[in-house]
């Protein structure tokens, strides 16, 4: 199992938890689709599909690469995989990154925003392409990263 997929279930039982110490009721399933939701998925299957590196070529990979505060950001757009793959071997150190079925070219200050560092060697080792990289160790030791930035980097603001 994947380090991040372990962090967002350690996430839902401690909330779960904590609702039962007050005495509210709940349910892990709805923990695991609030917590999943709160780092771009949709739901918690969704989550733990991407997480677990078990998505497909084309499948929506949600919004967990993504802040909202990179709005205001440059950054090369693309629907097209193969455009996305020829403007990033043109550029100059810019990340891929996935984005539900799209891709974007980054550059560091995105990264920074996603609580990455745009130094992590793994990125490196990725070849900068978490695209072609996904389910790699390095896909995950970002991931696992990712899935601990804080809250506010996944919200707007």
């Amino acid at each position: 199992m994947s380090a991040a997929v372990e962090e967002l279930k350690t996430r839902a039982r401690v909330r779960l938890n904590a609702m039962r110490r007050e005495g509210q009721d709940g349910k892990l399933r709805e923990q695991l689709h609030e917590v999943a939701g709160e780092v771009g998925f949709t739901q918690w299957e969704h989550a733990r599909r991407v997480l677990s590196g078990e998505a497909v070529a084309g499948e929506d990979v949600g919004t967990f690469w993504y802040a909202p505060r990179t709005s205001s950001y440059l950054n090369e757009w693309f629907a097209d995989l193969a455009q996305a793959l020829a403007a990033h071997a043109r550029s100059r150190g810019g990340v891929l990154l996935p984005y539900k079925r799209q891709f974007v070219i980054v550059q560091p200050d995105f990264l920074r925003e996603l609580a990455l560092d745009p130094h992590d060697p793994a990125i490196a080792e990725a070849g900068r392409d978490l695209v072609r990289a996904y389910g790699s160790s390095a896909w995950h030791a970002l991931a696992a990263q990712r899935v601990r930035a804080p809250r506010s980097s996944f919200e707007g603001g």
